[in-house]
């Protein structure tokens, strides 16, 4: 066997265990909770072994077609060049449909919006979900108040938060091997307890899930709420994999991940079964329990509890690096201002760190722990915002599949509507629960939401105001007629408009009374795809009279580097004098006939001036910089 082929499958291993302690964190961790969740929706007065067998079946199947066929098998291939979430979904729909179709842009943000909502509940939920099975542990039953979980919660997670700017890839080296012996002790309890039981195996057959909900009308809706937190989660398998990429994602769910996942629902099915015979044998009702803790024995419940909270700090995880990603693609592609975003590996280009994003996710994560107080009061919160975003997926991978792919419009369309059909079934179930806690997603998609929209609003109408200057053949001709003093060096004036005058070398002329020997009109474009090849990138065409128009096009997972990506021109070479980056500072003002309500204006007002400095966000050293403001009306 030869080195590279050593060497490649090596690569493989590393990439395959990082994405199973990174990606499979938080669905990994769903058995915390989910069986014992939905049993409680589903038999409240006593637990009848019909129900189990239901509601096991159901969790099931929810795993093989909305987790391994929808994300593992089908949307993990509608990536865009190797990246993947709802984002770049929209942005390989958006380029489909030549950005003609408005829905795309709706879902897009209408997806980003909802997966926000659900970063901020999942370390939250599952972190504190963790802690809590310190009270299972003999002798800490009574130690184990309501203020010392809620104290440890809030710790763990501030740590965890804390040590994100080490990098992805570092922490996924670091979680790995401890998610690797999660999903071997969780499979190994649960096929304890299906050698103990095996009639529990009868859940695979769909027919009792098909039944439970058929003989259970309302309330089987609300399981059905309850069961979908099983597959919470499955959306860090597209938003994490340009982390990691395809093939480990594939391989570490269908030859590891999801084999101890059916393993140890099926063995807290078993405990149940168990618990059924014996509570019947004793003529009373079966109440639930905490069936994930209940499986390991005394001696082992102490361990088992601190391997949970490692992992659900883990699952943590993985939400937070798809929000990392998420972010830096929602700003490349216009849907929110710059911030500042740190790479943090010089080989991978998707591992970054964004410092904003961090610490309002801290803050929201905190103040849900602190408002719900327990994980039975949280997990009702849970399932909206990711039901939201896989039926936004489901609807935009249709899209993909008939516009991209040329798939014919029935195929496609028969293909999709089963996906749609469950992501619609299950985001229904879920809205059952809006009042119970259902509100607090809702709530935060909705602010992120409206964020997008003012955001993206403001800087249509800031572009137009800017817009109404001066033309590029005006000035050519005024300068011909009265020609001022001209200096040595180039001079970068960046712009959005490719038709006016940058203000910044109006006020250039009009106040220092020069003008360059080189003058470039540099805008920067985001294209709808990941990367752009450096060679590729900058565009140049003289327009005489001493100005050049430049355009410099990345990828919106490529990092931005004006300075180097100019330098690659032959006009730099031996140019006299340097080169000066002049930027245009513009204060945003009310017009007197405004296109945005007061309260828009004033919200994209705060969000223009604390959007991250453009000359850091592109990369241009600060001696070279030159910041010339003007007024902009919207």
């Amino acid at each position: 066997m030869s080195a590279r082929v050593l060497e490649k499958r090596s690569s493989l291993f590393l990439l395959t265990l990082g994405a199973i302690g990174v990606v499979y964190g938080d669905i990994g961790t769903s058995p915390l909770y989910a069986f014992r969740e939905a049993l409680a929706q589903a038999a409240p007065g006593g637990i009848l072994r019909e129900e189990i067998l239901g509601v096991l079946s159901l969790a099931l199947w929810a795993l093989i077609i909305v987790v391994t066929v929808k994300y593992v098998l089908f949307l993990t291939r509608a990536d865009n060049h190797g990246e993947g979430g709802v984002l770049s979904l929209m942005a390989l729909a958006n380029h489909a449909t030549a950005g003609k179709w408005r829905i795309v842009l709706l879902l897009g943000s209408i997806g980003a919006a909802m997966f926000f909502g659900d970063a901020i509940i999942t370390p939250a939920l599952s972190v504190l979900s963790a802690v809590e099975g310190l009270g299972t542990v003999r002798g800490l039953q009574g130690v184990m108040s309501e203020p010392l979980i809620l104290g440890l919660t809030a710790g763990i997670l501030l740590g965890l938060f804390t040590i994100q700017f080490r990098g992805t890839a570092k922490v996924a080296r670091l979680f790995g091997p401890v998610c690797v012996i999660w999903f071997v002790a969780i499979g190994g309890l649960g096929l304890w307890h299906i050698i103990e039981s095996p009639g529990v195996l009868l859940a695979i057959n769909p027919w009792y899930g098909v039944r439970f909900l058929s003989e259970h009308g309302g309330t089987g809706l609300f399981v059905l709420g309850a069961v979908f937190l099983t597959v919470t989660g499955a959306e860090a398998l597209i938003a994490d994999m340009g982390h990691f990429g395809r093939r480990p994602i594939q391989l570490g769910w269908l030859g590891f991940v999801w084999p101890a996942l059916t393993l140890n629902y099926l063995g807290q099915g078993a405990l149940a079964l168990s618990a059924l015979h014996a509570a019947q044998a004793a003529g009373r009702p079966l109440a639930n329990a905490d069936w994930f803790f209940l499986m390991a024995p005394d001696v082992l419940r102490a361990p088992l509890v601190i391997l949970a909270t490692l992992a659900t700090i883990i699952a943590s995880q993985a939400v937070i690096t798809g929000a990392y990603s998420l972010a830096q693609q929602a700003i490349a592609l216009g849907l929110l201002p710059r911030l500042t975003i740190l790479r943090t590996s010089e080989d991978q280009f998707g591992q970054i760190y964004v410092p904003a994003i961090n610490w309002m996710l801290l803050a929201g994560v905190l103040a849900l722990v602190f408002s719900f107080r327990s994980s039975s009061a949280m997990a009702a919160a849970y399932g909206i915002a990711v039901t939201g975003t896989m039926v936004v997926t489901t609807c935009l991978a249709f899209i993909i599949a008939w516009r991209a792919w040329k798939w014919r419009l029935v195929w496609a369309a028969l293909f999709i509507a089963p996906f749609l059909a469950i992501d619609l079934v299950f985001f229904g179930a879920n809205l059952l629960r809006v009042i119970e806690g259902g509100w607090v997603p809702m709530l935060v998609a909705g602010m992120v939401g409206l964020v997008i929209y003012a955001w993206m609003r403001g800087r249509r109408l800031a572009l137009l105001g800017v817009g109404q200057g001066v033309s590029m053949a005006d000035l050519a001709r005024n300068i011909e007629r009265r020609p001022p003093t001209v200096i040595p060096g180039i001079a970068v004036f960046l712009t959005q408009d490719q038709v006016n005058v940058p203000s910044a070398l109006l006020h250039n002329l009009k106040h220092n009374k020069v003008l360059h020997e080189s003058n470039v009109l540099l805008s920067v474009v985001t294209e709808e795809t990941p990367h752009v090849p450096a060679k590729d990138r900058l565009r140049m065409s003289d327009e005489g009279q001493r100005f050049v128009h430049a355009t410099l096009h990345y990828g919106y997972m490529d990092k931005v580097d004006v300075p180097t990506d100019l330098a690659r021109n032959e006009m730099w070479l031996g140019a006299r004098g340097g080169t000066s980056f002049f930027v245009g500072r513009n204060a945003i003002r009310r017009s007197a006939r405004p296109g945005l309500a007061r309260w828009m204006t004033m919200l994209y007002t705060f969000l223009h001036r604390n959007a991250a400095d453009p000359t850091e966000f592109f990369g241009i050293p600060a001696n070279r910089v030159v910041e010339l403001g003007s007024q902009v009306e919207i």
